[in-house]
């Protein structure tokens, strides 16, 4: 049976998912951008837990990061509409479904990065805390 952890990642990679930018966890950044953006969840740091007693509970401020990354003539406007969307998809279901009591992301600072022999990409990483409880920092 799957952690909190990951059951709250997949849940996210699978909200990402549904946006018409390609979603990735964990993967290596593509020799080619799709057209419409790319998404790449990284699980990040679950970070010290806060315990409270009886019953023993852990409570995370998980940092996880949405790499967003667009290609192309109009990528200002391509990545304003990508990293809006990502906003849109958060804010639709902050708990994901109950699995965690708050999903939040932070400003992206975006870098425009030159490719030889083709257009630019435009990337940001997205900061995100997933605010969760468990009852074993292990398996819970």
């Amino acid at each position: 049976m799957p952690t909190s952890r990951e059951t709250i990642l997949a849940a996210l990679h699978t909200r990402l998912s549904a946006l018409p930018a390609t979603a990735l966890r964990g993967d290596v950044l593509p020799e080619r951008v799709p057209a419409e953006g790319l998404l790449i969840l990284r699980d990040g740091e679950p970070g010290e837990p806060e315990l409270t007693l009886s019953p023993l509970r852990y409570h995370y401020q998980h940092r996880a990061e949405i790499e967003a990354v667009v290609q192309g003539v109009d990528r200002d406007v391509a990545f304003d509409t990508l990293t809006a969307s990502i906003g849109l998809a958060l804010a639709a279901d902050r708990t994901l479904r109950g699995l965690c009591d708050w999903v939040e992301a932070e400003a992206p600072r975006p870098v425009d990065l030159p490719v030889e022999g083709a257009a630019s990409l435009k990337a940001a990483v997205i900061p995100l805390v997933l605010h969760y409880s468990t009852d074993d920092p292990l398996g819970g």
